[in-house]
């Protein structure tokens, strides 16, 4: 099997795919290397969540395909996805993987780099801003603060067989952000658990919708009260969820 190529090349060489991070919807957030990887691509394979703004990015000659996936409507399975980045690569195409926020956090980079190079295709990871970074910036919050949080764990609200098996004793520690990606439709089992093992239910929480995006909204509310938050606020994926001491900075800013 190959490794992933060195991200020092200039260039994306025919036949080979790089794996790009969109970051979290504004699309001045593209890191330079993104960008370039857009201008030179023949073929862009990208997710639902990637920004129009982002898109427009992309060389006017390159062949977009939109391969995404929503909750509840997986229009593309994974195997299709990785015969088709397989296939084009294979054809000599230079071919761009954009995903929403960074490959590597709970973008099924992993899975899709290990389909090509078990094919012997040469991939290239560029990273992005994943969502929850990007909230904490836009929003004015840190995630992790000497006074109240000294760790801070990004989990998914969605596995692969649809159980949320998570670690909740481990999440339920003091002095902690727990940022949930994806965990929109399982809110009323991540309140109940996160309390079961331990964390009040007073604890600050808030749900992000469309971090960075113009369209972005933000409902600050309890560990206790997030269902009936989400419920009133109708608040619909994509969105994320903020657990911890830090949400009450929010309180500092203008834009709730």
């Amino acid at each position: 099997m190959l490794a992933p190529t060195s991200t020092l090349a200039t260039e994306l060489a025919p036949g080979s795919v790089a794996l790009v991070g969109a970051g979290p919807g504004d699309p001045e957030l593209l890191t330079l290397r993104a960008w370039r990887r857009l201008q030179q691509a023949d073929v862009v394979l990208h997710d639902h969540l990637v920004g129009p703004g982002v898109i427009d990015n992309v060389a006017a000659s390159a062949e977009r395909i939109c391969v995404g996936k929503s909750a509840g409507r997986h229009s593309w399975s994974q195997e299709a996805i990785g015969s088709l980045l397989v296939q084009k690569a294979r054809a000599g195409l230079r071919v761009v993987r954009l995903k929403g926020g960074d490959p590597f956090i709970f973008g099924r980079g992993g899975e899709e780099m290990d389909v090509l190079l078990a094919h012997g295709i040469s991939v290239e990871v560029v990273p992005g801003i994943t969502a929850a970074l990007g909230a904490a910036a836009s929003l004015g919050f840190p995630l992790t603060h000497r006074d109240h949080a000294q760790s801070c764990v990004f989990v998914t609200g969605h596995l692969k067989d649809q159980r949320m098996a998570l670690n909740w004793p481990a999440l339920a520690q003091p002095n902690q952000t727990v940022v949930v990606y994806m965990g929109v439709t399982g809110l009323d089992t991540i309140t109940r658990e996160l309390q079961a093992a331990g964390l009040p239910g007073n604890t600050p929480a808030a749900l992000i919708h469309r971090a960075t995006c113009p369209e972005q909204r933000v409902f600050p509310t309890s560990l206790a009260a997030l269902p009936a938050t989400a419920r009133d606020h109708a608040v619909r994926p994509p969105s994320l969820l903020v657990i911890g001491q830090v949400v009450r900075l929010l309180a500092r800013h203008s834009v709730l």
